[in-house]
């Protein structure tokens, strides 16, 4: 059985597609460190960077392949509105609405009009796209991203519960131990990338020098994104153990650090955040 695979047409096949891959990778957030109001941005204007391609190609299929790379940039743009900025039902409906008129109406243009510009606008068009899309990323450059700033409790005081199971030789009381602000500079949104959290007791009274285990209260309950200008503030909380033999309260001085080997006079909870 003798196949007739066009050769030059399935690599832009394969082209397009390693393209559409790069284009999620791209929205991640996880390369570039851009914002995500430039990353959509600009992920609308190689839509249209790639629409003025297939215009201003001359070769059969090379215009195709233009239009098709301009659809799917523009369905990862729309895709990517809504999820970073999750606009609500009916903001995603006229989002929606909005673009399918749009790409029918282009579509009615190419096919029936035969939708075309000069080659001297083409260029033109596309060097102004180059050039919105290298301002944007130098003010978002020059804009800064998100800064962090925490603010620890001096020391924390827990007391052993009223009963307890017999068998259980110590109890954990989850207590604000600080709080965290995010700072966004302004006009861009950014993704809220919070630092890790670590901690350990250490002290010659402490009793447990082991891990602690430490977290961001509500973390999962708000957005993952800061607008530009804003600032949120994040109770930072700590599982600490009560020694059970004990009746008495028990309280934990509360330092940054990651020496978990440093011994201290008295019980002490050491606070990492990040890679500090």
């Amino acid at each position: 059985m003798k196949f007739d695979i066009d050769s030059g047409k399935l690599l832009y096949a394969l082209g397009i597609a390693f393209a559409a891959a790069a284009l999620l990778y791209f929205v991640r957030d996880v390369v570039f460190g851009l914002s995500i109001t430039v990353k959509a941005v600009l992920l609308l204007l190689a839509a249209v960077g790639f629409f003025l391609g297939g215009l201003a190609a001359e070769r059969d299929v090379l215009d195709a392949v233009g239009f098709v790379l301009a659809a799917v940039t523009y369905v990862v743009f729309v895709g990517y509105v809504v999820v970073r900025y999750q606009p609500g039902g009916t903001a995603t409906f006229l989002v929606l609405a909005i673009s399918a008129a749009l790409t029918l109406a282009l579509g009615y243009l190419l096919r029936e009009r035969d939708l075309s510009l000069p080659r001297r606008t083409v260029a033109a068009s596309v060097g102004v796209v180059l050039v919105l899309g290298i301002a944007l990323v130098g003010a978002d450059v020059a804009v800064g991203g998100v800064t962090y700033a925490s603010d620890f409790e001096s020391s924390v005081t827990v007391t052993a519960p009223d009963s307890v199971p017999d068998d259980q030789q110590y109890f954990e009381r989850d207590v604000r131990v600080g709080r965290l602000t995010a700072t966004n500079g302004p006009v861009f949104t950014r993704a809220l990338s919070l630092p890790e959290l670590s901690g350990c007791l250490v002290g010659t009274d402490a009793g447990f020098r082991e891990d602690v285990w430490l977290s961001y209260e509500n973390r999962y309950d708000q957005a993952d994104t800061i607008a530009g200008g804003a600032t949120r503030q994040l109770t930072i909380r700590a599982s600490l153990p009560v020694d059970l033999n004990e009746t008495r309260s028990m309280t934990y001085a509360v330092e940054r650090g990651s020496d978990c080997d440093a011994d201290r006079a008295s019980p002490t909870l050491l606070v990492q955040l990040g890679e500090e």
